[in-house]
């Protein structure tokens, strides 16, 4: 995966740059290692000869559809019962 990148400016709930060290650090493994999952299941398809648009459809529904299981929405606790809406 060629390319430069800009570093991912991290932000809590209310907009504010993270800038604990180890939680930057923690997020960009992440990142890095879901980049690279991605580009994997990527070519794998595309050499199985699947549709580009529709690998790409479907990680972003796969993306769109994660559950957060902290109870929370854009980083706010929701109501009880509200977890499920929206």
């Amino acid at each position: 995966m060629g390319g430069s990148r800009h570093p991912v400016v991290w932000v809590d709930a209310d907009g504010q740059p993270l800038s604990c060290d180890e939680k930057l650090r923690v997020l960009e493994e992440n990142l890095a290692e879901i980049r690279q999952v991605c580009q994997d299941a990527f070519e794998d398809a595309l050499l199985m000869g699947c549709d580009e648009a529709r690998v790409r459809q479907v990680f972003a529904a796969v993306i769109e559809h994660l559950h957060n299981p902290h109870g929370t929405r854009g980083g706010k606790v929701t109501p009880a019962g509200d977890e499920g809406q929206g």
